[in-house]
């Protein structure tokens, strides 16, 4: 039987203090090192909303801690705290509100510059056909069935443009990008040059002559709208259907755990290819564990921890004692570590073969918990139907009624596969009774945790990054090219990416005649078939 060790009180919170003044050290020495990488490299952010948490960020992590023990008890613990913050923790959460405040600035300012150009567009040809009817109206000829009936073109032409326009450019953003869109603003800068001359030309041809002609300047209006279809089209061309065609197949690998994904992408700028890739990111990579990595680090230090470094022959001859001896001793545990890394191996093996079979043991004690729940909700959902409807039970207490009974067992399982971080009371509550309003299987509950799934799935606070880092050599705003590099860096971990151009496929044909393929099978007499 498994024995699972009990902490005291004291202990507990002393630990939570230890681990709290480590994990400010490390988030103070994270901050030297960042500071350091922006001075030494160029890099540049992706933002994503400033609505949602912040991965890694120390007040968040701070606040949502929850209790490990959530399967063995159901305590509640009230009380004071007290929080202190440095001043280098200042200095950093002053620089990120900064930060977002000029992101949301830009943000809004490029979205107004936008609906500013394009009531500019949309009003310029109904200001072509009412400044002659305000100015000179004595002089203007009568508009006749044909012009009348350009009115109808330059009414359904204005629409058709209007709802192009807000299909295209006034889609909610995905992201803050850190630099300009290139064929957006060659874009817009086109339409507003555009815009202003044929302005220059209605203002010298037709306002200072006061031309007569109304159903010219209705003709001139309607060429004016033609055109500004046509830039349309061109938008569609260069900001949709370009980047379709693959031509690039980028590896992401992901710095902690090796983690690879394969993506084909078509002709974007490095920015717009991070952009795909994080979106990629979510849906397709599993959530970053941390906990999985520190078996390594902890077997590394064990290791070098049963070493014990003897100077038998006291100080050696020199000017510096305390040096002499320090490098005796790291060449001591260097030449002891490589002779235990014979017999190393052999201790890997078997700590992996005892995890497995910890795990087996453990999921087998989960899957059986988990149907006994499941049968008792089902005894429960039959005893229900004799009751009055109202002494039915929701989903929810149903759920929070037999949590209990597969809790320990869950709890367990997600210790020994180091998943305890991810999952919380709370979500496994509502997890359960989701499934208890489906009508769904016992087998459909466990595939969340017994198989890890991508990283959406997990909930928002526990993998969402308000801001991702992007490392380039290159210029962002310069297109992908074969072998380009380049780095998407969040808190905990880092995404490399390496582009690779899809090759040049050069197909032949061959023709092969049919009647090749004929062939006279002839028997003699004496054969036997």
């Amino acid at each position: 039987m498994d024995t699972e060790s009990t902490y005291s009180g004291y202990s507990y919170y002393s630990g939570r203090s230890r681990g709290s003044h480590r994990h400010g050290e490390r988030s103070r020495d994270r901050h030297k090192s960042r500071s350091k990488d922006s001075r030494s490299e160029k890099s540049v952010t992706i933002n994503t909303p400033p609505a949602e948490p912040l991965l890694g960020d120390s007040s968040v992590r701070g606040e949502q801690v929850q209790d490990d023990n959530w399967g063995e008890t159901t305590t509640a613990i009230t009380g004071t705290s007290e929080h202190s913050l440095s001043q280098e923790d200042i200095v950093r959460i002053t620089k990120d509100l900064e930060d977002s405040v000029g992101l949301n600035c830009r943000r809004y300012l490029t979205r107004i510059l936008a609906v500013i150009l394009g009531v500019l567009v949309l009003l310029t040809p109904l200001a072509f056909l009412v400044l002659p009817h305000l100015l000179w109206p004595d002089k203007l000829q009568k508009c006749g069935t044909a012009c009348e009936g350009l009115y109808i073109s330059i009414a359904f032409k204005l629409l058709i443009l209007l709802l192009a326009v807000w299909g295209l450019f006034f889609r909610p953003p995905r992201a803050s990008l850190p630099r300009v869109f290139a064929f957006r603003a060659l874009l817009s800068v086109l339409v507003l040059l555009f815009v202003i001359s044929y302005w220059l030309f209605y203002a010298v041809r037709i306002l200072e002559a006061q031309d007569a002609d109304y159903q010219g300047i209705v003709q001139y209006a309607v060429s004016l709208v033609d055109a500004l279809l046509f830039i349309h089209y061109l938008a569609v061309v260069l900001l949709e259907l370009r980047q379709l065609q693959p031509c690039f197949s980028v590896c992401v690998t992901r710095s902690t755990d090796g983690e690879t994904r394969h993506y084909n992408l078509g002709q974007l700028s490095i920015q717009q290819a991070a952009l795909a890739i994080i979106e990629h990111y979510y849906s397709d990579f599993p959530v970053h564990n941390p906990a999985l990595l520190s078996a390594s680090k902890s077997r590394a230090a064990k290791h070098l921890a049963g070493l014990k470094v003897y100077n038998v022959d006291g100080p050696g001859p020199g000017n510096n004692p305390a040096a002499g001896l320090a490098h005796s001793q790291s060449r001591a545990m260097i030449a002891a570590a490589a002779r235990r890394r014979d017999t190393s191996h052999n201790e890997l093996y078997y700590e992996e073969a005892e995890h497995e079979r910890r795990v087996r043991k453990r999921k087998a004690r989960l899957v059986v918990a988990v149907e006994e729940a499941f049968t008792h909700i089902k005894r429960m959902q039959e005893e229900e139907q004799k009751k009055s409807p109202g002494d039915v039970m929701d989903p929810r207490e149903a759920a929070q009624a037999i949590f209990p009974s597969m809790a320990r067992a869950l709890q367990k399982y997600l210790r020994t596969t180091k998943q305890q971080h991810c999952h919380s009371m709370e979500s496994i509550q509502q997890h359960l009774a989701f499934c208890i309003t489906n009508n769904m299987t016992p087998k459909a509950f466990l595939e969340s945790y017994l198989t890890p799934g991508p990283t959406l799935q997990y909930s928002r606070d526990r993998w969402l990054a308000r801001q991702w880092t992007l490392i380039s050599e290159a210029s962002v705003t310069s297109g992908l090219r074969d072998g380009t590099v380049f780095l998407l860096k969040c808190v905990d971990f880092s995404l490399v990416i390496a582009a690779k151009k899809i090759p040049f496929v050069q197909m032949s044909e061959e023709y092969i005649d049919p009647k090749s393929h004929k062939f006279v099978l002839r028997l003699q007499s004496e054969t036997s078939v």
